[in-house]
């Protein structure tokens, strides 16, 4: 009896990766052919899993912790923590965004963690869209198309502007209280907070490409010498993302048309970035189409949606069920998805109100 409610626990926490293997599987199997998984994707995959180390690290040392401390006191702490994530992913993509903030708000003893992930993966993913360095697909977008930077604000700045003006009244109306019934807080380490800072700082260096990609083998070096407690990270999600990438390298083998449509590229990319992650749509779509502005709005309000709509959801969901707290995955699950067709739906009304 114990085994099957196992089974069931692992099924219902873990069905993006049974329905990713699934799918790589199926498709493979109708085009007869082994998914071929770019270099790119491959670094994308070793980076994200530097990223989860170090941040690891950070939370066992007790910085996690001591920071929630901080943004507990006073008002209005989910406004804090949405704009925090929306400046935040600007900056240093919607994916590292998360990886820092949602652990943050998971160590946070209050109330509504929910529903506070669900508005940071929204905010990541608005806040994200503003700059070419925000998202991956913004910057294959960019660097693909030779836009300048300042059209390229320019032509998604509504988008990201009048989300965040949302997302703040939305957060503003979310009520917390402090939870009594949490665990004691950590003890700070500094060593590993020195220690995975820099560490940290290193795989920012390597993202933004200023170091090397092999530099970030310091990182798992560190922490199988050290501290392999840091090396308990989710590998589910890392396989996640690998299927992901083999479908959408299987998927590319069946477009072959042309997009020139600028209505066109927008509404499939849009809804392709349910299916596929706006990341490989846009890697894709590109190829086959000359409108970069559509381009640009189809992947980025296709982020909303699903969960495999976006990297940056799948970490924000995956973080979550992960916490040894949450026991409400299946609320939680509907919560994520339910809202974030709401904020889908409210992008493809704008864009076409719009253009």
């Amino acid at each position: 009896m114990k085994s099957n409610s196992t089974l069931f626990d692992f099924i219902l926490r873990e069905w993006l990766l049974i329905a990713a293997v699934s799918g790589l599987a199926a498709t493979s199997f109708y085009l007869k052919k082994v998914p071929v998984f770019l270099m790119p994707e491959l670094q994308v995959l070793f980076l994200l899993w530097l990223l989860f180390v170090a941040i690891k690290g950070l939370e066992n040392s007790g910085i996690m912790s001591k920071c929630s401390q901080v943004i507990e006191k006073g008002r209005f702490v989910p406004l804090k923590l949405v704009v925090l994530t929306f400046i935040l992913s600007a900056f240093v993509t919607n994916d590292v965004a998360l990886i820092i903030i949602v652990p943050l708000t998971l160590s946070l003893n209050i109330t509504r963690k929910d529903i506070l992930v669900i508005l940071e993966a929204f905010a990541a993913n608005a806040g994200s869209a503003l700059t070419p360095i925000g998202n991956p697909q913004n910057l294959l977008i960019y660097w693909f198309f030779h836009i300048t930077p300042l059209d390229f604000i320019k032509s998604i700045a509504p988008f990201s502007v009048l989300f965040l003006l949302f997302l703040i009244i939305v957060s503003i109306t979310v009520r917390t209280q402090n939870n009594k019934a949490s665990q004691p807080r950590k003890a700070v380490t500094r060593r590993a907070v020195y220690i995975y800072g820099v560490l940290l700082v290193l795989v920012d260096l390597i993202v933004l490409h200023i170091l090397p990609i092999a530099v970030g083998a310091l990182v798992l070096v560190y922490a199988f010498l050290f501290d392999r407690k840091a090396l308990r990270v989710d590998y589910f999600l890392l396989i996640t993302f690998l299927c992901f990438f083999g479908i959408a390298d299987n998927i590319r083998t069946l477009l072959v048309s042309n997009l020139e449509h600028t209505d066109h590229v927008f509404i499939f990319s849009a809804l392709s970035s349910q299916v596929m992650g706006n990341v490989p749509v846009a890697l894709l779509f590109a190829k086959f189409t000359t409108q970069w502005k559509a381009l640009i709005w189809g992947t980025n309000v296709g982020g909303f949606g699903s969960l495999v709509a976006s990297f940056a959801n799948l970490i924000a969901y995956k973080f979550y069920i992960a916490h040894e707290d949450s026991d409400n995955v299946k609320s939680f699950t509907i919560k994520f998805v339910v809202y974030g067709y709401v904020m889908f739906f409210m992008g493809i009304g704008l864009y076409l109100i719009m253009f």
